[in-house]
């Protein structure tokens, strides 16, 4: 074994698939890139956002305690990034990056409609926000686009690297204690 800098022990924890938020504050929608989440519940599902005040979001977030989570799939990799690198004071990412805003059902953020998820959601406590910059956002209402071809969605490895869903090993008969949730 080989020590290991305490700095990149997030490298090997990175959570799921890199994430889009959109936010909407004062009629202006805007969209981040967040790779940093966790469930935290499922039912109703509860999703953990490290979102920070250096975020153009954050402050949409904490005011309207509303946005959306649209998970991206690897043929939106570079517009992914790309979101990530400008900040949406500057930017209307929508425009910018040809992105398509959707209505949502039951929040003011928009979803985004090549993305094949979005998951409407609602600030649901924010008492570790001051902390350690962590929304806990409850899913509200969640969407998928059966028709979308590309489903391999991507994650971060927090090196400016990346890692692309592939093959699916189906082990659901193994797992006798959770099959009320699968």
């Amino acid at each position: 074994m080989k020590e290991l800098p305490l700095a990149k022990v997030f490298h090997l924890i990175e959570p799921g698939p890199v994430a889009l938020v959109t936010t909407t504050i004062k009629g202006r929608a805007n969209i981040m890139t967040m790779s940093w989440h966790m469930m935290m519940d499922f039912n109703p599902p509860l999703i953990g956002c490290g979102i920070g005040p250096w975020d153009y979001s954050f402050a949409a977030l904490r005011k309207t305690k509303e946005c959306v989570i649209s998970i991206p799939t690897v043929d939106l990799i570079a517009k992914v990034i790309d979101i990530g690198n400008c900040s949406g004071q500057d930017v209307d990412k929508f425009d910018a990056f040809k992105l398509t805003p959707k209505p949502a059902k039951l929040v003011s953020p928009p979803l985004i409609a090549e993305c094949l998820v979005n998951l409407e959601c609602r600030v649901s406590d924010t008492k570790m926000v001051s902390k350690y910059n962590l929304f806990v956002v409850e899913v509200v209402k969640a969407w998928i686009d059966p028709k979308r071809k590309e489903r391999r969605t991507f994650h971060a490895n927090g090196d400016g690297t990346f890692v692309v869903d592939g093959r699916t090993i189906n082990l659901k008969n193994k797992m006798t204690r959770w099959q009320n949730i699968l």
